[in-house]
């Protein structure tokens, strides 16, 4: 370096603060409505109308970038369709909007983790797999070239039949194990008595959220695994992924039965090994339908004949090795004590919860629930 010369100190790097991406007045307004679509259960009229509340105090919109305008670029960006068929104004959201409503779900509730292309689990047992251990173990006939420690296996050969002599037999070869992949199948139950929004608190917006959020994370970091949902009041169906931002509770009393049921039959049908139910519920089992078709409801305390029941399918379950993990909201302790029932008749798991850590919980669970063999 020249030190006659005056050093060019602007010629480095220039570090600043980082600074919060600027949102366009149509992402910012867009982030609320994909908030409160999950709310009004897919109501665009509805949503639209919460927003004008929000306008009214809050100040949404603006003369540079109005309602109107808003509801233009919604539907030249392909987030809301038209439906002839539909009251109001006659607007819906599209499919594209409902994949961007459960990827806001997943990143909401599961922002830690990132996407994955394989879409495996690992187990405790080694064999073939895409996953290291990192441990090492011989070469057995089927262990593909690409796992084989080539630095390992010429150590042993060196140290078998000497440098001067060097050879490479198969006794010399090691490879790196790695761990079974496993697929799991999931059922998702999820309640939607009338006693998801009693006492005026929502329930049933976290519960589809989590359902949404548990969607996406099997859509895309387990793609080879399987997800069906049902929703149980005082019947139990299933429910197609598109349809969870619509659900809404009803004047129902609570069929646990009817979902284990209808879970159980589903899980029966599927080819894996692994089998799995989760269950988010905040009220206890009021309701089961006789041989007869009758119904048979009881919505004070617990009922022995209904619980009965329900703590025979848990050991139904459990003969089929399924595990149930229940999400129980309330925490009222004659229902905890009916829960922890149903847990040892399984011999699956139970957590006892508000809203706020449902979505985190059913991550954990899901994560450590994969077995190549479940057996408790």
């Amino acid at each position: 370096m020249d030190m006659s010369k005056p050093y060019n100190y602007k010629s480095g790097y220039t570090f600043s603060p980082h600074k919060k991406k600027e949102l366009t007045p149509f992402e910012r307004l867009f982030d609320i409505f994909q908030e409160l679509i999950v709310h009004t259960s897919g109501d665009v009229e509805e949503t639209l109308n919460w927003m004008d509340e929000l306008d009214r105090e809050y100040k949404l919109y603006s003369s540079d970038y109005s309602k109107e305008d808003f509801l233009e670029d919604l539907q030249k960006k392909g987030f809301l369709n038209k439906n002839p068929k539909k009251e109001g104004n006659g607007l819906q959201i599209s499919a594209k909007t409902e994949q961007l409503i459960r990827q806001r779900s997943l990143n909401q509730i599961f922002g830690a983790l990132k996407k994955s292309g394989r879409g495996n689990h690992k187990t405790k047992h080694s064999g073939q797999g895409d996953d290291f251990t990192g441990d090492l173990r011989s070469y057995v006939f089927g262990d593909g070239l690409d796992q084989i420690s080539m630095t390992e296996s010429i150590k042993n050969a060196q140290v078998n039949h000497g440098a001067d002599a060097f050879k490479l037999t198969e006794q010399d070869l090691v490879v790196n194990d790695t761990h079974f992949n496993a697929q799991m199948s999931t059922v998702l139950m999820i309640d939607i008595s009338h006693s998801m929004i009693l006492y005026g608190e929502d329930r049933i917006t976290p519960a589809k959220k989590v359902a949404m959020a548990l969607a996406e994370l099997i859509r895309t970091r387990y793609p080879k695994d399987s997800l069906d949902i049902l929703v149980f009041g005082n019947d139990a169906w299933p429910i197609k992924l598109k349809d969870l931002p619509y659900l809404k509770v009803g004047p129902y009393h609570t069929n646990t039965v009817a979902g284990m049921s209808l879970a159980l039959d589903i899980l029966r049908r599927k080819k894996q090994t692994n089998k799995q139910i989760f269950m988010i519920t905040d009220g206890k089992p009021s309701c089961i339908k006789l041989p007869n078709g009758e119904y048979y409801k009881n919505s004070n305390g617990l009922d022995e004949f209904i619980t009965g029941k329900c703590l025979n399918m848990a050991k139904q379950a459990r003969k089929l090795q399924i595990p149930i993990t229940t999400f129980m909201i309330a925490q009222d302790p004659y229902l905890r004590q009916f829960v922890e029932a149903f847990t040892k008749a399984n011999q699956g798991k139970a957590f006892y919860t508000g809203l706020k850590g449902l979505g985190e919980m059913i991550f954990e669970d899901y994560e450590t629930n994969r077995k190549k063999n479940i057996k408790r």
